[in-house]
């Protein structure tokens, strides 16, 4: 009898591009006999849908195993290198380069369920975490890092922008908002090699020099689109589809991240094949 398929299954197309990047089992002891596609459709499973990983539906497999397969490819970093390869895919069919040039960093704050490190956030009233990510101008994601949401976002922004490393050599601009203002803007380029551009609204530098000009023109400031700024706003719109992302529901941040990876592998895999 045949499985019944998902709304958040891989078609065979997604899965062959998938497959092809997932570690093959270890040498050496008892082969493999879990299916690894059908543990791969678990996890997505979960991640669209915001059930717990009890409420697992059985034609994946014990979701004790699920769980193990997502925990092991966490630790060993699996979910974010398979994440890149589907990403730097995903760039080239848009006819871009590997690796980006610029990029946009923000975060969002969400509440927490569970225990482990929270924090709170005056600015947003969340008692929780914040999700700060890294993306490129498609939107897609680069870097995310979990954290207590009482950290600053100028000190958030030093955990992403420490992470990256090497991995992306070409990247030498990144576009931020006002919160990112100050001495981050130096340590960037001097600890990264990367240009922080801060972005204002259009209104911010005539209500700093002629402040009885907006009133005269009864211009009330508000909401408006900035430049390159919208787009990490769409990706956490595409996250936002994601029901297990709704808050963060796990105990350690780690996890949170990797969830956030499978999301947006979701995505990568739909537009690559």
């Amino acid at each position: 009898m045949a499985l019944p398929v998902y709304p958040s299954d891989l078609s065979d197309a997604e899965w062959a591009v998938l497959a092809s990047l997932l570690p093959s089992a270890k040498p050496g002891g008892r082969p493999r006999s879990v299916n690894i596609r059908r543990i791969v459709n678990g996890l997505f499973y979960l991640v669209r849908s915001g059930c717990a990983w009890r409420y697992l539906p059985r034609d994946y497999g014990p979701w004790s195993t699920v769980y193990h397969y997502f925990r092991q490819f966490r630790r060993d970093g699996t979910w974010e290198q398979v994440h890149a390869q589907l990403r730097a895919l995903a760039r080239a069919r848009a006819g871009r380069e590997p690796t980006p040039s610029a990029a946009i960093i923000d975060s969002q704050s969400v509440k927490t369920h569970q225990g482990g490190p929270r924090g709170f956030d005056g600015g947003k009233k969340v008692l929780g975490r914040k999700r700060h990510v890294l993306v490129d101008t498609l939107g897609l994601l680069l870097k995310v890092v979990v954290h207590p949401a009482s950290l600053h976002d100028r000190l958030g922004a030093k955990l992403v922008l420490g992470a990256l490393g090497a991995e992306y050599p070409r990247l030498r601009l990144i576009w931020a908002d006002q919160g990112y203002a100050g001495a981050l803007r130096q340590w960037t380029r001097e600890h990264v090699g990367v240009t922080l551009a801060v972005i204002y609204p259009w209104w911010r530098n005539l209500q700093r020099y002629f402040p009885d000009l907006l009133d005269e023109m009864g211009f009330q400031p508000g909401f408006h689109v900035l430049p390159r700024r919208w787009v990490v706003e769409r990706t956490f719109a595409w996250l936002g589809r994601s029901r297990r992302l709704s808050r963060d529901y796990e105990r350690l941040p780690t996890s949170s991240e990797a969830l956030i990876y499978l999301s947006s592998m979701r995505l990568l895999l739909h537009r690559v094949a």
